[in-house]
């Protein structure tokens, strides 16, 4: 038996109406149902992701010492979800129940959802009586309660049962208005365009121009409101939220020589700075930034045009710039040579890729204007930082043997980009 009385009058929310009149037990098998929704969606492994995710990045950021110990329980933490996400995918597609199950649950959750939208519109409630609100809702609950039993046989007469009900109460306003759909669709799109165009963007890396630090096939986010907030087309920062962009940041840019292309390379000089390099060793203002040398003979893994894998052999430097430590590479057979002064005029930055003998950067016109060809970076078109790795499809990964030598690196989950 139910809780409460009906309401005098039609509510204007099924919802607050189901909620009145639930027992303490149906209360308790809602809660035990939607538990278990949340944790046997296919999202739920992404969603606990992404709730670790932020407090790591800002941990990395602000705290570069605790990846030490932050990184390997994110990395067991992504083993773990990659696992949990397979088996999901396992145990929904090879349970003839489950598969049955949830596709009812479905079904008896979108007639409850357009019962609660058309009974929430002000034209509906002038015109249902209170007995009618009274029916749709005694029935939604029966369709719940069968719901969250599990009940394969009374499910699918209860379902019948509030669809009749709709079709004979509510039929002339069942058909959704082109502006409902409009307007929840324009809702998604808007919330999407904020996050991604203000706060987080993810950008896959194409070549090898980053390596050794950003191997190809990497996934990463760009922290897109440390710099300031970028209108979008008009490559304009109007004010700065953090801080401006710094020397050894890895950021993702719009070529202001090519707009259409985005690239991802290092700042290796801020407004006001006189880059040099002697013989591979980047000096800024006259003051040479320490390297040392690590592995003369270091193997990359690089990447033709046309998706074949090959070996790359360089020098492996580790490299202090202005503070942040990062790795380089420099072909072992180069010849000795200045490149340089480049000045850095106010309002821009001089970017370089890690492996410096293989990209097209600000000394070389940024891959357009060509080589010798100095190009800076205004700080309109840095879109953001590159704070981690969540996800990596490169050499020789989990299934490489399926897909040409290209799988999942489970090693680089959660790499932070230094």
């Amino acid at each position: 038996m139910n809780a409460a009385s009906p309401s005098a009058t039609p509510p204007a929310k099924l919802a607050t109406a189901m909620a009145a009149r639930r027992t303490p037990e149906q209360v308790r098998a809602r809660r035990k149902l939607l538990w278990r929704e949340m944790l046997t969606s296919l999202w739920a492994p992404l969603c606990i992701v992404a709730l670790v995710l932020f407090p790591y990045t800002v941990l990395i950021e602000f705290v570069p010492t605790a990846a030490a110990w932050a990184q390997p329980a994110m990395k067991g933490l992504g083993v773990l979800m990659v696992a949990y996400f397979v088996a999901l995918l396992v145990w929904r597609n090879v349970s003839p129940r489950e598969k049955q199950l949830r596709r009812m649950r479905h079904e008896a959750h979108e007639l409850i959802s357009e019962n609660e939208r058309i009974l929430q519109k002000p034209q509906v409630r002038e015109k249902v009586s209170p007995l009618v609100a009274e029916q749709i809702t005694d029935q939604a609950l029966k369709v719940e309660s069968a719901s969250a039993e599990g009940d394969m046989e009374r499910l699918p007469r209860e379902v019948k049962a509030l669809d009749a009900l709709t079709a004979q109460h509510l039929g002339a306003f069942r058909k959704e208005s082109p502006m409902d759909f409009v307007g929840g669709f324009v809702k998604m799109l808007l919330v999407a365009l904020v996050f991604r165009t203000f706060i987080v963007e993810p950008y896959r890396i194409p070549s090898g121009s980053m390596l050794p630090t950003l191997q190809i096939g990497d996934q990463v986010f760009i922290n897109k409101f440390i710099y300031g907030v970028r209108v979008p087309f008009a490559n304009v920062v109007p004010f700065v939220i953090v801080r401006p962009p710094g020397r050894g940041d890895v950021v993702v840019f719009n070529n202001p020589v090519n707009e259409a292309t985005d690239y991802i390379k290092r700042v290796v000089g801020v407004p006001g700075d006189t880059v040099e390099m002697f013989d591979g060793v980047v000096h800024i203002n006259g003051q040479p930034q320490i390297r040392e040398s690590i592995n003369p003979e270091y193997i990359v893994n690089n990447i033709t045009d046309d998706g074949r894998w090959f070996d790359q052999q360089e020098a492996l430097y580790r490299e202090d710039l202005s503070g942040v430590t990062h790795s380089v590479l420099q072909t072992p057979t180069r010849m000795p040579r200045h490149e340089g002064p480049y000045v850095v005029p106010e309002g821009h930055v001089f970017v370089m890729g890690d492996n410096r003998d293989n990209s097209s950067d600000s000394r070389h016109g940024l891959g357009i204007t060509g080589y010798g060809k100095t190009e800076f970076v205004p700080y309109g078109h840095i879109k953001g930082k590159a704070m981690v790795v969540w996800l990596s499809l490169g050499y020789h990964g989990l299934l490489h043997g399926l897909f040409g030598g290209t799988g999942l690196r489970l090693d680089r989950f959660f790499e932070p980009v230094r």
